[in-house]
């Protein structure tokens, strides 16, 4: 099987916004079925679109965006993958957000690739394969 993409928050908001021609070509040579979201990134970007009242342009973006790639359920697995990792890396003095800890176990639990620009990522990339789209 080809490498699995799993895009986080910011990268997809970058995508719905449009403006960001590499990403956006980046994604367009990848198939369908290989870039994947969490559904901790989709419960974000829908939090985030009632905070502004849910703007037509970026729920018709979010609404495109999902035509093109999977969202994969926060399950059991990843649960128990989350407790661990989360409990490891506080071991190791590393603290990131809830979301972005839930989002990295995922990753790590499907054996994706994350994508971020998030460079608070980098402190468990012994863990996480990442990349900076």
């Amino acid at each position: 099987m080809s490498q699995r993409y799993m895009l986080d928050t910011h990268v997809v908001s970058h995508i719905m916004q449009g403006r960001d021609a590499e990403l956006l070509a980046r994604l367009t040579q990848l198939p369908v079925g290989q870039v994947v979201m969490s559904s901790v990134t989709l419960a974000e970007l829908e939090y985030g679109l009632h905070r502004k009242g849910q703007p037509v342009r970026l729920k018709n973006a979010l609404t495109q965006v999902l035509l093109r790639m999977d969202v994969l359920p926060w399950d059991e697995q990843v649960a128990t993958c989350y407790g661990e990792f989360c409990c490891t890396l506080e071991a190791q003095g590393i603290n990131l957000s809830d979301f972005d800890m839930m989002i990295a176990a995922h990753a790590v639990t499907v054996n994706a690739t994350l994508v971020s620009r998030d460079k608070a990522f980098g402190q468990v990339a012994e863990r996480l394969r990442l990349e900076v789209w």
